[in-house]
């Protein structure tokens, strides 16, 4: 009080005044800091999670389809000739079919048998293909080309030099496995992209090794895939071999280029780039703990220039042999800039706050810190699997981006990409929460749940292709969720599968009504089947509705489902077994398989 005897008395109202705000700005602006911290640390495992998540799916998706084209292209219950030229027609509609699966990548199947013997398809186009036949062990290969499955083959070029299936790496990998097997990957010469080829032997009829089928992976799309993610400024993703040769990267090169033909594959120690190598150091050093586990994981480490950057990875096997590890690396102030600097605005409001009027600094300070400790608070129901907590905040600044950002990746999370449907997580968590509602709150109201399998879907992506098939998926997730109440819910379960959540039904009877009404309005015309001609309009869909009724049926999500997926399949088959009957013609065989 000493210091403040002989000020004047707005001074000794003021000058305590100010300190005290200023002091309160720090301490706020301080705890802001940490607990946006917190809740950017939270938040940024998550969105690590799922970036590598998304790789790894799209891993899955680029390298599933050429299973399915061997498979294709020599059934493995199917024998196979001794000749290549005996059963030419054949395997030409054989691997035509196969090819056509996905033609991008898989768009050349190729076989070889113990005599040298070798026929491959390499598909250009939907109508256009090349065929390579060597139909003894002796001569080089012939090159065809010809248009359609079942053109004339034309413009024959025989090959000058020697291909000998027999000496290829894929031929001896493919003949010394019982299953299905990766070659090494190695560098196209033609296109100077990463290839690798899977291969499985074929069986005579006396079960006896007879040759080789194979087809090539291009894992330019994956690249592709890499190069579109949108990450932050300074992040990256790269997916890598055990061994360190990287197979794509979303920044740098992943082949090393010399002069003329002499290029070889980076590994992620020699790379340019300092992160990528000292992320991939950072991955091997878990996996030679024995840290490293199949699920996606999350870690951080310090980089050569003292930084610290946060790190998402999984490992990616499958039967064949595939053992990859997909990584996502970001810098923690890629994270973080935005909660820094709405602090030190935060702190700069403070102070003009004090100049001009303290009182209104210390609401705008107060109701910064709620704001961030509403996103603490969310970031932490995230971090524990609570993905739609809400966020009562409204702002048009930093803070607001954050909290909108968030809720739009909550509602990314909840929603299917396609349709744009509730998708099976956030069906999961509604019925979840509704048993617990009868549970703890003595809820006596049952509630039902059908199981929706639209009809004729398999039909509409062979006939029409799968761009058709998507529109059709969407205008009948369109079509459902027009139908419904409002308390009602339907989601999409995976692939033409469709939840119907009816919130409150009072007897089996009215949930069976309404599964009427429901399977009368989905058997209506799509409209767009209508707008693409005569042979889409003849397709007939409608859709398969299962019935499970809580708690009558069931009270736990897995039984409730199960009944309700099983009861789906029961009236499937009654429609099959009734079309048999109204039309003699129809071989009664559902495009649905019982798992």
């Amino acid at each position: 009080m000493h210091i403040l005897s002989g000020a004047s008395l707005r001074q000794m109202l003021t000058i305590p005044y100010v300190v005290l705000v200023l002091i309160a700005a720090t301490v706020i602006g301080l705890l802001s800091y940490f607990a946006g911290s917190r809740a950017v640390d939270d938040l940024s495992g998550r969105v690590l999670s799922e970036t590598v998540g998304r790789i790894s799916q799209a891993v899955d998706k680029h390298i599933s389809g050429s299973e399915a084209v061997l498979e294709t292209a020599f059934p493995t219950a199917v024998p196979t000739a001794m000749s290549v030229a005996d059963s030419l027609e054949e395997l030409r509609t054989r691997f035509w079919l196969a090819t056509s699966i996905h033609l991008d990548p898989n768009n050349y199947a190729y076989y070889g048998n113990r005599t040298g013997q070798f026929m491959g398809l390499y598909r250009y186009s939907e109508t256009e293909a090349e065929l390579r036949l060597r139909s003894d062990g002796t001569s080089p290969r012939t090159i065809y080309q010809y248009t359609h499955i079942d053109g004339e083959l034309k413009n024959p070029v025989r090959e000058q030099r020697i291909f000998e299936p027999r000496e290829r790496p894929w031929y001896k990998a493919g003949q010394d496995s019982d299953k299905q097997t990766w070659t090494s990957i190695y560098i196209d010469f033609k296109t100077l992209q990463l290839v690798s080829t899977r291969a499985r032997r074929v069986n005579n009829s006396e079960g006896q090794f007879e040759g080789v089928v194979a087809t090539d992976l291009s894992l330019n799309l994956l690249n592709e895939f890499l190069d579109d993610l949108k990450l932050t400024t300074n992040g990256f993703a790269f997916i890598v071999e055990p061994d360190g040769n990287l197979v794509a990267t979303s920044r740098g090169p992943h082949i090393r280029k010399g002069a003329g033909d002499d290029n070889t594959r980076l590994n992620a120690e020699d790379s340019d780039d300092p992160l990528i190598a000292a992320t991939y150091q950072s991955v091997r050093e878990l996996v030679n703990r024995s840290l490293y586990s199949n699920g996606t994981m999350t870690d951080s480490f310090t980089a050569p220039d003292g930084s610290v950057v946060q790190t998402g990875y999984a490992r990616l096997t499958d039967d064949a042999g595939l053992d990859w590890i997909v990584a996502v690396a970001v810098p923690r102030q890629d994270f973080m800039h935005r909660v820094s600097r709405n602090v030190k605005r935060t702190i700069a409001m403070a102070v003009t706050a004090c100049v001009l009027i303290g009182l209104t600094g210390i609401v705008i300070l107060n109701i910064v810190s709620r704001d961030l400790r509403h996103l603490a608070r969310a970031s932490k129901a995230l971090g524990e699997g609570v993905i739609d907590t809400q966020i009562p905040i409204h702002r048009k600044d930093e803070i607001g981006d954050l909290a909108r950002s968030f809720e739009a990746m909550q509602q990314r999370l909840l929603t299917d990409r396609l349709t744009g449907i509730p998708n099976r997580e956030a069906l999961v968590r509604r019925i979840e929460e509704r048993i617990i509602q009868q549970r703890r709150r003595g809820d006596s109201q049952p509630f039902a749940v059908l199981f929706v399998d639209l009809n004729g879907f398999k039909h509409i992506n062979d006939k029409l292709g799968h761009e058709v098939g998507d529109r059709v998926l969407m205008e009948f997730g369109r079509r459902l969720t027009s139908s419904l109440r409002v308390e009602d819910m339907a989601a999409r379960y995976g692939g033409d599968e469709f939840i119907v959540v009816l919130n409150q039904v009072s007897n089996r009877s009215d949930a069976n009504s309404a599964r009427a009404k429901l399977e009368v309005m989905l058997a209506k015309p799509l409209s767009t089947l209508g707008e693409l001609g005569a042979v889409a309009r003849s397709i007939t869909t409608g859709a398969s509705v299962g019935l499970a009724m809580c708690p009558e049926d069931g009270n736990d999500l897995d039984t409730i489902l199960k009944h309700a997926d099983e009861d789906m399949y029961r009236r499937k088959r009654n429609l099959d077994q009734e079309a048999i009957k109204n039309d003699p013609s129809v071989d009664g065989v559902s495009e649905t398989v019982r798992p």
